[in-house]
């Protein structure tokens, strides 16, 4: 049970790290910040980007990643960054990887986990 807690433990933090380098390197428009947002209770974790395109509102997941039975699933990934990769730089396995924005008839054609 401690090697899976300590997984997790240290999943969490590359996905905290990551999504923090990437909110801080995509370009930001002053009236539509992007915001880091991260539940360790629920285990969801995401980029936001928040405010005023004129006087349009702007409030959208950028990304959207959360850790569900023991895998990392990407859930939404509206960048040019590929999240997933980075996670993978990062020390994540493919196998821990689930690309939740892909329907479950396609993930077993990807390199990665399918749930």
């Amino acid at each position: 049970m401690d090697s899976t807690n300590n997984q997790l433990n240290q999943y969490r933090a590359i996905i905290e790290q990551t999504l923090t380098d990437i909110a801080n390197y995509i370009p930001q428009d002053n009236e539509a910040p992007h915001k880091t947002l991260f539940d360790r209770n629920a285990d969801s974790y995401g980029v936001i980007e928040v405010g005023w395109d004129d006087y349009h509102r702007v409030h959208q997941f950028i990304i959207h990643v959360e850790l569900i039975n023991g895998k990392v699933w990407v859930q939404a990934d509206n960048t040019d960054l590929n999240v997933t990769r980075e996670l993978e730089r990062a020390g994540i396995p493919k196998s821990a990887i689930v690309l939740g924005f892909h329907s479950p008839s396609v993930r077993p054609f990807t390199e990665y986990a399918i749930a």
